[in-house]
């Protein structure tokens, strides 16, 4: 699933900040967008003196406040996507920021005549392609590529831990298809998937073929 990025700031010159005051205080990185394990650090940071304490001390309030400020963006986009777009978040892998760069860089699902249409926009249409005589499909470098870019985190996810996902494929596999092969087939079939859930999201009928 996608996540809001992290605060702009770099953790390790900051940890290493950390460290240069102490040796032993090493935090896990991925803490550090915690505003419980901020707030623990801002309060050890707080008696110290010092150019360097400072810093880290400074480092630690705008990490908070950064933070801070992306929890609640987080909510409020998952609000309006849930909003927009409710059957985009019953797709395994497809969180709210991804749901709502979707429903942002499609503008609106009717202005596509088909499915075919909006995958062809979405850049997961397959280009076809011959090598020893034999016809292949290879994945397209055109259309959309900030809402191919989403369709494809959404593809690796399923690839990861989704079961419908990894049985297709591995059965593409099994067929003789490579791996970026059977990722480009997943993607054109997701690209069914969010067509038919923006169009039940507005509740608006699919246009007949």
């Amino acid at each position: 699933m996608t996540k809001l990025p992290n605060a702009p700031v770099r953790s390790t010159g900051w940890r290493w900040h950390l460290h240069e005051l102490d040796p032993q205080w090493d935090p896990r990185p991925r803490s550090l967008t915690s505003l419980r394990a901020l707030t623990t650090i801002a309060g050890q940071l707080a008696g110290r003196t010092g150019t360097v304490a400072r810093i880290a001390l400074a480092v630690a309030e705008q990490c908070r406040r950064l933070t801070t400020e992306i929890n609640a963006l987080g909510k409020e986009i998952t609000a309006l996507a849930t909003s927009l777009a409710p059957a985009l978040l019953e797709i395994p892998g497809c969180a709210a920021l991804t749901a709502a760069k979707i429903v942002g860089e499609t503008a609106a699902i009717g202005r596509f005549k088909s499915a075919a249409a909006y995958a062809r926009h979405n850049g997961t249409a397959p280009l076809p392609v011959w090598s020893s005589n034999r016809a292949r499909h290879r994945l397209s470098r055109t259309g959309n590529r900030q809402l191919n870019a989403a369709l494809h985190r959404i593809a690796i996810t399923q690839a990861r831990c989704h079961p419908p996902a990894q049985e297709l494929i591995a059965r593409r596999k099994a067929g003789g298809d490579g791996g970026m092969e059977a990722l480009r087939i997943l993607k054109r079939r997701l690209s069914d998937v969010i067509y038919q859930a923006l169009h039940a999201s507005i509740d608006q009928p699919i246009p007949a073929p």
